[in-house]
């Protein structure tokens, strides 16, 4: 993501949308009410002689609309923002639906920016320079080809080996592990790490006809042994802290390791808290270290007291995202918890 232009005096800012990650962002940073400006299509109606109008050309246009309701859809890439038209050459007051898509540029306009939004476009920044991570996690019959993005990890592709059924039959070895190799090929670019992880010796038959048929997108390879494949052992592999060499500092490692803490304190009854009343009695108690809240609550609820209660007793928020695993289980916990520095008596 990058931001095109700040102007604090009208509350608009302007990004470009790079990739993927920078949708799920502005799925979060735009809000309800919100005014979003882009250029988009419309069709023109043309009137006529006849009783109904006649269906014109759509034209590209400028529009603003007031947002009343928004759609991420991570397997088409794209952010849908619907509302109603306030400001462009046409159809004010009628409703418009901006598709946004990778390299497209929108401005956003809000009565006021909060802490953590503006928290989360420093973050987008930053996180938009770390590479993404490549995961093929594999068994004797069976690939899955997983990405880390900024919200979470995306289950690409499943490929079958020659056991997978009868529509696989005619699958040899050697053409399971050149088909993994070129998915992996298309994926691995100059400074982004592969991660070759499972359970038995499928992981190393890969590495080795991998560095002689795609020796670039091999090059910065990283081969770790799991006890299951498929996502569990991109999960596992997390959970366990394998690889920290690699996935330090992405955010969806940074998360999961947080969240199994507080399971982990949970489970010996130990300083922690979870679920919203709780958490609320913590951070007026001054007890709260790091607070987690699931993303969809900064959505659902205004929590900028509660969050900014947290960082002014010099704790951390760190906001968790649904599209994971540990999100996943932070929401089973009420979507909301906190690591603290003491007990609270209960």
């Amino acid at each position: 993501m990058r931001l095109l232009h700040q102007d604090r005096k009208t509350g608009e800012i302007k990004f470009q949308v790079d990739n993927m990650d920078d949708l799920w962002h502005l799925y979060n940073i735009i809000e309800l009410g919100d005014l979003v400006l882009a250029s988009t299509y419309r069709r023109e109606e043309q009137k006529s002689d006849k009783v109904r109008n006649e269906r014109g050309e759509k034209k590209r246009v400028f529009l603003g609309i007031r947002v009343e309701k928004m759609e991420f859809h991570e397997f088409d890439s794209r952010l849908r923002i619907t509302g109603v038209i306030e400001q462009g050459p046409q159809d004010l007051g009628a409703h418009h639906t901006f598709n946004v898509e990778e390299g497209e540029v929108l401005t956003v306009v809000k009565l006021h920016w909060k802490d953590s939004t503006l928290d989360r476009i420093k973050r987008a920044l930053e996180d938009s320079k770390r590479p993404t991570i490549v995961f093929v996690s594999i068994e004797n019959d069976e690939a899955t080809i997983a990405v880390m993005r900024q919200y979470g990890m995306q289950n690409l592709a499943t490929i079958c080996g020659p056991s997978g059924g009868k529509m696989y039959e005619q699958k040899t070895d050697d053409d399971f592990y050149l088909e993994i190799i070129e998915k992996v090929g298309q994926l691995v670019t100059a400074g982004v790490p592969l991660i070759v992880l499972g359970p038995g010796f499928a992981k190393e038959t890969l590495l080795a006809l991998g560095k002689q048929k795609a020796p670039e997108a091999f090059r910065n390879v990283h081969v770790y042994h799991t006890g299951q494949a498929g996502m569990a052992g991109v999960h596992e592999l997390m959970k366990r802290g394998m690889g920290a060499d690699i996935l330090e500092g992405s955010r969806v490692a940074e998360e999961t390791n947080l969240v199994e803490k507080v399971l982990e304190e949970i489970a010996k009854d130990g300083p922690v808290a979870y679920g919203p009343r709780e958490v609320e009695e913590a951070v007026r108690s001054g007890a709260v270290e790091t607070l987690l809240v699931l993303d969809p609550l900064l959505r659902e609820k205004d929590l900028e007291a509660l969050m900014n209660a947290v960082e002014s007793s010099r704790g951390r928020v760190m906001v968790v995202s649904e599209h994971h695993e540990a999100g996943r289980k932070l929401e089973a916990l009420g979507g909301m918890a906190a690591l603290l520095r003491f007990r609270l008596q209960r």
